[in-house]
């Protein structure tokens, strides 16, 4: 907790090739649930995907295929209580009746109940809160003032608000001037910031904005928030880990300031479906919430397919075996879609994915036909408002056949019309794989949807284990407001806003009074009588990046003009934008040349190297605490607080088609500290040898179990494997044994450490049997290689692996381990 104060303390002092031997045997399956006779169109999925699939080659390359039939709809009446003017606006939208889910949510939001709606993509989630909240709005508006009422939405991303904006002001026409719907967020223009702050009574922003600029001038919005009735979390399965840490803070600020000005507001949440809405909801507001899970909306059919990119004759490290990339394969199937005039979105993980596949297939489209190409584009974060804005557009109105995407474009933007989805990757939870295959099919027709394997442990699981995606529920969403390093700058900034006082301990939590004293010792709060006050000249809402990337963003800046080509997070800069980085950009391609650290900018300048960059790194784990630890026979499952020291040391030149290594270039960059959470396990001599991992071994063994735990985490914590890291020791110096680390990757930690030990039975049993069921001799990226290692994945031994966690599985205890304590 020390170590959380004293960063704030800081803060403000400063194509395809043949398949090689040995490639896998397919068993391909197909589920089909009772598919009623229908008549099959040009884009019906079916057919598309036996386009897609015609010849031999391409058909194997389906591991699975799920046939979700078409459901209907089950209807209801809107409340009584409900306007008729917002009634007859919503019929003359086309909308007769409501469905179930969304009458049943409108009920509780009109008996001042917070309630999340958790079901499917396009089952009517914003009409079940707009319409309460469109009702209250009306009523406001015949107080004296016209402002009566306000609501203010919450949205993950700028898009989806300003999405949202069209869709309210579209609706709400009929009812005249009574909805004033505007959007405030850093891409309003100042002239109108003042119109939105008096006027409007539908304000939709972001977190950020919540945080940086509505809570710290909350006097200036008075009006606004003293009429405040509802607060709408659009999307709130996103807010997880850290992110969601912070917005769980901001979301207590935002009731603490409406408590001052005398308004209680009712929160109105939409969701994926996900385990446990309701408890996700009450950790992220803070209040009781309750959860409607049954989806009464229609839906058309979805062809799910899962496709497993062919082996090639490339070698890898050490050796191993190269699969095709998935980047590649959706380029090419992207490519093949368009040219058939199938609506589609390629989701891919990073920004440099969607930069490469739209580059891929614009230069084969160009090859067919040069119109096709310009109909492809990429989307993603870092562009500037300007381009975001004429992508949107041009993929709603169908200007646009394709398009490469990150998560960005994941949320509920109303992209209607589409007929398939490329999921470039397992996306790192099942609620976003299902979020982004139902971006297709909106206006329910049937749709396809195709989840791509990338040459990764986790993917290559999923897609010979289709039971863990169409037969597992969604995971539960994972964050820690009581997290110190989240709380502490929030402790500030609520203090900047209205003096804190003890009865602020029931708002904040347990951790509340430590901090506030500790937050006094180091002299950034300052009591008079029984409050604490923010004296400093500094900003307190300034202290903390609530997206968690940790100080400023480095700008990219285009060296020969001096021109702005977009940011990246400041914890990302040492693996993408360092010296020799390809950065992709709109389909064009530059080389970093410098990346200056201390001025936060990164120069680049156009070029066409024939291959991407992949940054290295070392790390080391020191225990600081154990908080918990059980018994595995002779070995130890521990959780606690640990810290970790990272420096990325050098870079690997990759083929961009098919991921062959060219080369590798050493870096010189300082290394960086963090404290976080970890879980870990140790095993003994007796444990070694009885799993016959010999001295020799140990190191290869050891480290290949790290890998392949790391990728298989986020089936069971909402995480990335890149929110996660792990080191594996054959003697730590702290636990004096062989002993495997897992850690988050944020200060404080973000809860998927704490998921682990919860569910290291589970967990640990699947890491086991996927090493095991790979085909591959030695090991490879789909098992127990790591594109990340700083060790160039050496040593690394496959089978030792394997024996090494069926003898610690085989004294784990039968039962989950017990609740770790609270954070520290």
């Amino acid at each position: 907790m020390h170590d959380a104060l004293r960063a704030l303390s800081v803060t403000l002092v400063t194509p395809t090739v043949s398949v090689a031997a040995g490639q896998r045997q397919r068993s391909t399956s197909v589920r089909s649930r009772a598919v009623p006779s229908r008549k099959v169109s040009h884009n019906d999925p079916r057919t598309v995907l036996d386009r897609l699939t015609a010849g031999a080659e391409r058909a194997e390359r389906i591991t699975h295929t799920e046939h979700l039939p078409p459901r209907i709809g089950r209807h209801a009446e809107w409340p009584d209580l409900i306007r008729p003017e917002v009634i007859e606006a919503v019929r003359s939208a086309g909308i007769e009746q409501p469905w179930e889910h969304q009458s049943r949510a409108a009920r509780h939001a009109l008996r001042d109940e917070s309630v999340i709606i958790a079901t499917g993509t396009a089952s009517g989630k914003s009409l079940s809160y707009l319409v309460p909240t469109l009702s209250a709005l009306l009523d406001g508006s015949e107080a004296p003032n016209g402002r009566g009422t306000t609501a203010l939405y919450l949205s993950p991303t700028k898009a989806l608000a300003a999405d949202q904006r069209r869709s309210i002001a579209d609706l709400a026409a009929p009812l005249g001037t009574a909805v004033r719907p505007a959007v405030f967020d850093g891409d309003t223009p100042v002239e109108e910031r003042e119109w939105v702050r008096l006027f409007a009574n539908y304000v939709l922003t972001n977190p950020d904005m919540l945080h940086r600029g509505i809570l710290p001038a909350h006097a200036r919005w008075s009006s606004f928030l003293r009429a405040l009735r509802y607060v709408v979390i659009d999307e709130c399965h996103t807010y997880r880990g850290v992110f969601g840490s912070h917005v769980a803070q901001v979301i207590r600020r935002l009731r603490r300031l409406c408590a001052r000005y005398g308004s209680d507001p009712v929160f109105l949440l939409a969701s994926a479906t996900a385990a446990d809405p309701g408890e996700a909801a009450a950790r992220l507001t803070g209040l009781p919430v309750t959860e409607i899970t049954e989806d009464s909306s229609p839906r058309g059919e979805l062809v799910f397919a899962l496709w497993e990119p062919p082996l090639t004759e490339l070698e890898g490290e050490r050796g191993a075996p190269v699969r095709r990339t998935a980047t590649a394969e959706s380029a090419e199937l992207l490519t093949d879609l368009a040219v058939q005039g199938v609506r589609t979105v390629a989701f891919v993980r990073s920004r440099r994915g969607s930069e490469l596949i739209s580059l891929i297939a614009q230069e084969r489209l160009a090859a067919v036909d040069r119109g096709l190409a310009s109909r492809v584009a990429a989307y993603r974060g870092g562009y500037l408002p300007e381009e975001r804005r004429a992508l949107e557009q041009a993929l709603h109105t169908g200007e646009l056949l394709g398009l490469s995407a990150t998560s960005a474009l994941e949320l509920g933007i109303d992209i209607s019309g589409l007929d398939a989805v490329l999921i470039t990757g397992y996306p790192g939870t099942r609620a976003s794989v299902w979020q982004q295959a139902g971006r297709a099919g909106r206006k329910g027709q049937g749709a396809l949807a195709v989840l791509v394997a990338r040459d990764d442990p986790l993917d290559t699981y999923l897609v010979h284990h289709p039971e863990s995606l169409f037969e597992q529920p969604v995971e539960t969403t994972v964050l820690d407001p009581d997290n110190p390093y989240v709380l502490a700058p929030h402790l500030c900034a609520a203090a900047s806003e209205i003096p804190l006082s003890e009865a602020d301990s029931a708002l904040f939590g347990p951790a509340f009074p430590e901090l506030t004293a500790q937050l006094e010792e180091r002299k950034l709060l300052r009591r008079r009588g029984a409050s604490w006050y923010w004296t400093r000249k500094e900003r307190a809402a300034d202290l903390t990046d609530i997206r968690g990337s940790g100080g400023s963003p480095v700008q990219i800046v285009e060296a020969a003009t001096g021109r702005l080509l977009g940011t990246v997070d400041a914890a990302a800069a040492h693996t993408t934008v360092h010296d020799g980085a390809v950065h992709l950009h709109q389909g064009r391609t530059y080389v970093v040349k410098h990346l200056d650290l201390e001025d936060s900018a990164a120069l680049v300048e156009e070029a066409s190297p024939p291959w991407t960059t992949m940054a290295r790194d070392t790390t080391s784990v020191a225990v600081l605490e154990t908080e918990t630890e059980i018994p595995w026979g002779e070995a130890r499952l521990c959780f606690g607080t640990v810290e970790v020291t990272n420096q990325v040391v050098s870079y690997l030149r990759r083929r961009v088609i098919t991921g062959e290594v060219l080369g590798e270039t050493k870096l010189d960059l300082p290394p960086r500290t963090l404290r976080t959470r970890a879980v870990w396990w140790t095993v003994t001599e007796d444990q070694l040898d009885a799993a016959r991992v010999i001295p020799e071994i140990v190191p290869g063994a050891l480290h290949a179990a790290e890998h392949a735990s790391i990728g298989l985490l986020p089936l069971f914590a909402t995480c990335d494997r890149w929110d996660i890291g792990g080191v594996s020791v054959p003697l730590h110096p702290d636990t004096l044994l062989p002993t495997v680390f897992v850690y988050d990757g944020h200060p404080g930690g973000a809860g998927f450490a704490e998921r682990a030990f919860r569910t290291a039975r589970e967990w640990l049993t699947a890491t086991r049997d996927a090493i095991a069921a790979c085909e591959c001799e030695a090991g490879c990226p789909s098992c127990i290689q790591s594109p990340k290692c700083g060790n160039g994945n050496d040593p690394l031994h496959k089978r030792g692996a394997v024996r090494l966690l069926s003898e610690l599985l085989s004294s784990a205890p039968d039962s989950s381990a017990p609740e770790p304590p609270p954070g520290p």
